[in-house]
């Protein structure tokens, strides 16, 4: 059995670390922006354009994964890497000082662009460190790492909310400790494997450079149509909110909920992805429906409904951090892995942005046209990935 070596482990497990202290910063923030918004005197439709703010952070991973490419240096993956992960981190206690949604709506665009612009990057430098023991695994470990963080984030949130009596503020200044751990063990993962194998050194002809390939593309597609359909928490946070369904505390122990069940899929996730491959995703479409459905039907209600759209949305997400980014990592050779995680990232945040634009504007007018919309868009999604899956022959 390959193994990782001792510089490869130090360096996946600092990385794991990151996005542990990471999460716990800014989803612990994100797990009651739709409520903060709706406090600080927002609508439905400002509350589904927070994915607005990942329609940025996907075209940042664009401009990552171009500049990452053209580049072709281990000095720029990290340079970008640690730019984007100062911008992404500092932006969310920044929150803390927002006096109007204005401003904390242009806080969260900010924390997104810096998360867009240094993924591809640290997704390409963790598919690298991750060979040894199976790309599947090694993500679904990583996202284990990265749900503990996303879990102890809004469970800190939703505490502060409680004893403060749900003074935001609080809570938000309290995140800048994360922040700095995320940083520094960003350090140690960089010391530790400073160089990568696939980018350094590489030429190719510009016609290989610029081919990702029929694949790559129809799966692209397959993802992009997942998104449009797929409702974001902040707009789920804020009907949770709008509705008074819950208290605001119980909203952030709800996302902590998704958190939980994300963790808890991403490994079994991996590993099967690493038995099955691409097939692993075809259950996909069918949660990004079951979400919205069971919080959203007029005869469903009560907390358990909730739990249920929580669990089910949490899974998904575990799906899309584990086996959504390992493909990616399998259509293309690996000096194109940056390149193809930016243009995926890009084409997957405009989507995903258009849709939740348009679900906050069908929210207040038809549930059942919301209904609706999202299945339509998830069946073409199971259309198209059948169509991917029949071509994909493995990496």
């Amino acid at each position: 059995m390959v193994r990782l070596g001792k510089r490869e482990l130090i360096a996946f497990i600092a990385l794991g670390l990151v996005s542990l202290f990471a999460d716990m910063t800014y989803e612990g923030a994100r797990s009651v922006l739709g409520a903060y918004l709706d406090v600080l005197g927002a609508g439905a439709v400002v509350a589904g354009s927070v994915a607005v703010g990942d329609f940025l952070g996907y075209v940042a991973r664009g401009a990552g994964g171009v500049l990452a490419h053209r580049l072709r240096s281990s000095k720029a993956y990290w340079a970008l890497v640690f730019l984007g992960y100062g911008i992404n981190l500092f932006a969310v206690p920044a929150l803390a000082f927002a006096g109007n949604w204005e401003v904390a709506l242009a806080l969260i665009l900010v924390e997104r662009i810096g998360k867009g612009l240094r993924t591809p990057a640290r997704d390409t430098i963790l598919a690298e460190v991750t060979e040894g023991i199976g790309k599947g695994k090694g993500f679904g470990l990583h996202e284990v790492m990265d749900q503990v963080g996303a879990v102890a984030g809004p469970a800190f949130v939703g505490y502060a909310l409680f004893i403060s009596g749900g003074t935001y503020s609080e809570a938000f200044r309290m995140l800048f400790i994360p922040a700095l751990a995320a940083l520094l063990m960003l350090s140690v993962a960089f010391i530790n494997y400073p160089t990568l194998r696939g980018v350094s050194g590489v030429k190719e002809s510009k016609e290989r450079k610029a081919s990702l390939g029929k694949s790559f593309w129809l799966y692209t597609v397959a993802m992009s149509l997942l998104a449009l359909g797929f409702m974001h928490w902040s707009l789920i946070a804020f009907h949770l909110k709008a509705s008074s369904v819950l208290k605001d505390y119980e909203i952030a122990y709800m996302y902590m909920v998704a958190m939980l069940a994300d963790a808890a899929v991403a490994f079994p996730a991996g590993y099967l992805y690493d038995r099955f491959g691409p097939k692993t995703l075809i259950i996909a479409p069918f949660l990004a429906v079951a979400a919205p459905a069971t919080l959203l039907w007029p005869s469903f209600s009560g907390v358990n409904i909730v739990l249920i759209t929580a669990v089910v949305w949490g899974v998904l997400m575990g799906l899309y951090e584990t086996n959504m980014r390992v493909t990616v990592a399998d259509v293309v050779r690996p000096e194109l892995r940056a390149y193809a995680y930016g243009m995926y990232g890009m084409i997957f945040g405009i989507s995903w942005a258009a849709g939740n634009a348009l679900m906050g504007v069908l929210y207040p007018i038809s549930t059942y046209a919301l209904l609706a919309f999202i299945t339509l868009v998830e069946v073409a999604s199971l259309a198209t990935l059948i169509l991917f899956l029949r071509g994909f022959h493995g990496p």
